[in-house]
């Protein structure tokens, strides 16, 4: 797993993390985050994504193994949320990059994290 995180308020942040603590404990089903998305086989994208967000998003994703999966986490993640008419929002994730799965919330729970992963990648 690698975390890009876009403009946000940072709840969807602290939900991805809290999927890593003891409680949760997805290294369980090997998932593990990485440093480095070139270590990556999931990339985790939230929050609304801007101008600046944009070219490091589109780095990020041409830097990363393929094939790549990617997963909108969150509101803004999936459709702009509350940013997306604001003049600086380049678009929803999935206008910059193709989106493997969408896990709406504001913000979604460590459970509906962890199911939507799984559920991907046990396709």
């Amino acid at each position: 797993l690698f975390h890009f995180g876009g403009a946000s308020c940072n709840n969807c942040d602290i939900e991805i993390l809290d999927c890593l603590t003891p409680r949760y404990d997805v290294e369980r089903f090997g998932m593990l985050l990485v440093g480095t998305i070139r270590h990556a086989d999931v990339l985790l994208v939230n929050g609304s994504i801007n101008q600046k967000d944009k070219s490091r998003l589109l780095e990020i994703y041409n830097q990363a193994p393929k094939p790549i999966l990617v997963v909108a986490i969150g509101a803004c993640g999936c459709t702009g949320g509350i940013f997306a008419e604001g003049n600086v929002f380049a678009g929803p994730v999935d206008k910059i990059i193709p989106v493997n799965a969408y896990i709406p919330g504001c913000p979604p729970k460590p459970e509906a994290i962890i199911a939507g992963i799984l559920k991907l990648l046990n396709k």
